[in-house]
């Protein structure tokens, strides 16, 4: 067993930049966004950059990066409701695993982990993604972005999947790949372990102090 799993019963998973590359199909649905309203595109190398604090954060980054960032609440709520109606229609057109994770999820459940999946994107996008993916049977539960009145890296959704399995957080391990996961793994009494390959906004992950690094989660196994 890995030293990192030492006393742990529960590991709950970031989503995206840490099970699943999904810009391509992100970029994709924040271009069509623009597009609808005469802004030029971000391209996808932007986007990754923009992505791991929900679709709202997601659209107004967009948006300011077009020069379109002061509009009023009203076109941005137009422009995120546009943005979730595009993505919608495709969520998992070229989204895919990182190298290791579906090995790594199958010998963690069969070594009797309980395994959950906390991520801020909005809650009507995983199961299909989920599905897409034949991932669903992993997760004892997965929590999204607007599951809860907050989101990482609040420790809110933490707490409240330790809470609902009925796992003590000491016993609790956060993976993901940006400074929120990590943030909020260390405000909920979880511990934290970071993979180096996802969406931090440009910066390490290792700069936010996780308790551990993996390059890759088969590495777990």
């Amino acid at each position: 067993m890995s030293p990192h799993l030492q006393g742990i019963q529960l590991i709950a998973f970031d989503l995206d930049g840490t099970l699943i590359d999904s810009v391509p199909d992100l970029a994709a649905a924040v271009d069509a966004m623009l597009a609808d309203l005469g802004l030029p595109p971000a391209g996808e190398a932007k986007v990754r950059d923009w992505v791991g604090n929900g679709s709202r954060k997601l659209v107004e980054r967009a948006l300011a990066h077009a020069g379109d960032g002061a509009g009023e609440a009203a076109g941005r709520e137009d422009a995120h409701e546009r943005f979730l109606r595009h993505y919608a229609a495709t969520p998992c057109a070229r989204t895919r695993l990182y190298p290791g994770v579906r090995e790594a999820l199958t010998a963690l459940k069969a070594q009797g982990f309980t395994l959950a999946l906390i991520t801020n994107k909005p809650e009507a996008f995983i199961a299909p993604i989920l599905s897409a993916l034949s991932l669903q049977a992993y997760f004892a539960m997965a929590v999204g972005g607007d599951s809860l009145p907050r989101k990482k890296p609040d420790p809110l959704p933490l707490t409240h999947v330790a809470e609902r399995l009925g796992v003590a957080p000491e016993a609790a391990l956060m993976v993901g790949d940006s400074r929120h996961d990590v943030e909020a793994g260390r405000r909920a009494g979880f511990r934290t372990l970071a993979v180096p390959y996802g969406y931090n906004h440009g910066e390490p992950v290792s700069l936010a102090g996780p308790d551990g690094e993996v390059e890759s989660l088969a590495e777990l196994v």
